[in-house]
């Protein structure tokens, strides 16, 4: 059969849309990670991109192509303000996995524990009955908090995480706060960790999260 010119052109037309076609069905088929965190995942201090969720997004890209990230982390975030924002950011993105990373504010405030781990745990079990998986990022505090309370404080995310079944990274910044040359990876507040401990906190997370990829 000869084709004529029209239909040459309407053939070629078509090889020409078709990839553009494909582009946004491949969008819709990404999955979602949610971060909501405190200022320790919103890069408070740092150059835009250095901090541990961008460079997670980067391994992500690297490593887990199928999926995209969105980071709703807010400087000076606590629980209670996680708990009110966390049901629209779940109908908004509809994410296959969140990352929480909320408590640390509780502590600077004298917050009761009881209700950092309330707070936590509702968010937790409101993520997993929208469909998503949920991993629960423990923090610590230092000694001068006293022993009763940072150890509370400490056992309250493996507490959230063991009732609600989500995944738990122990300590964000292990290998970061309780190292010799802790100083030297902290910014002058002596809070927020420097751009040289992000890598350490994305490899105190990714070992937990990367299996929850699949």
């Amino acid at each position: 059969m000869r084709w004529t010119r029209r239909q040459w052109l309407a053939h070629a037309s078509a090889l020409v849309v078709t990839p553009a076609l494909a582009g946004p069905a491949a969008a819709a088929d990404a999955r979602t990670l949610l971060v909501l965190g405190d200022s320790l995942s919103a890069e408070y201090g740092l150059a835009r991109g250095s901090g541990w969720v961008s460079l997670l997004d980067k391994r992500l890209d690297a490593q887990a192509p199928g999926w995209k990230l969105v980071n709703a982390s807010i400087s000076g975030e606590t629980t209670s303000g996680g708990r009110t924002r966390l049901p629209a950011l779940l109908k908004q993105h509809r994410p296959d996995l969140v990352v929480l990373e909320l408590g640390g504010n509780d502590a600077l405030r004298g917050l009761p524990i009881a209700n950092t781990r309330d707070n936590l745990a509702t968010m937790a079990r409101s993520a997993r009955e929208a469909g998503a998986k949920v991993v629960v990022v423990g923090m610590e505090v230092p000694p001068n908090y006293g022993r009763r309370y940072a150890e509370d404080f400490s056992a309250s995310f493996a507490k959230v995480a063991r009732e609600t079944g989500a995944a738990l990274v122990p300590f964000l910044l292990r290998g970061v706060a309780d190292v010799p040359e802790a100083e030297t990876l902290f910014q002058p507040d002596r809070i927020h960790p420097t751009a040289q401990a992000q890598p350490t906190m994305l490899d105190n997370v990714w070992p937990v999260l990367k299996p929850l990829l699949r």
